[in-house]
């Protein structure tokens, strides 16, 4: 059987914007290098496809889509960053609204939508990058009540992004065979 791809991968490991030079030194170099590895992945997985394959929900009942995750990061990314590390609970979440379902619902999807979809996720993690850059990950900030290191809030959007990683893998394989490295 034949894998698109590199023999089903996404690139060349030679050429993975993800691979890194050497090994980390320290903490903070280590909880980014794997939040930026995984914000990469999730672009990878949406690269070269149409707004109707982006909006594809591949996995019924499911409405997760490529699309509808990067939405949902967005707003991942604005609560923790904008609302919690910051203290900016004044801000509305993205996607509040009951039908927007977190991002994952949506108008039909159109060259326009995917554009704005995206460039907010970019904003938002631009966002999120200078947030962080000058946040001590010793920091305690509040959570629901709870006081809670900043390094938890790295950590938890580690594994939020490496599980919706999971699933655009899915997702991606439905579309069109490929699948992730």
């Amino acid at each position: 059987m034949a894998h698109p791809g590199y023999d089903g991968m996404w690139l060349p490991t030679d050429q993975d914007p993800r691979m890194q030079a050497g090994p980390t030194r320290g903490e903070r170099e280590c909880l980014v290098g794997y939040l930026e590895h995984y914000r990469q992945t999730l672009a990878l997985k949406c690269d070269d496809l149409t707004a109707e394959q982006l909006a594809t929900r591949a996995v019924p009942p499911s409405n997760i889509s490529l699309l509808g995750l990067v939405r949902h990061m967005a707003r991942v990314e604005q609560s923790w960053f904008r609302r919690v590390i910051e203290a900016r609970m004044d801000i509305q979440r993205l996607f509040q609204d009951e039908a927007e379902d977190a991002g994952f619902t949506f108008p039909d999807a159109d060259d326009d939508l995917v554009r704005a979809s995206h460039a907010l996720w970019q904003s938002e993690v631009a966002y999120a990058r200078e947030v962080l850059e000058r946040t001590d990950l010793d920091a305690v900030v509040d959570v629901h009540g709870e006081p809670t290191e900043v390094r938890d809030i790295v950590v938890h959007m580690i594994e939020e992004y490496a599980r919706h990683c999971g699933h655009a893998d899915l997702v991606r394989e439905c579309i069109d065979g490929r699948t992730g490295q």
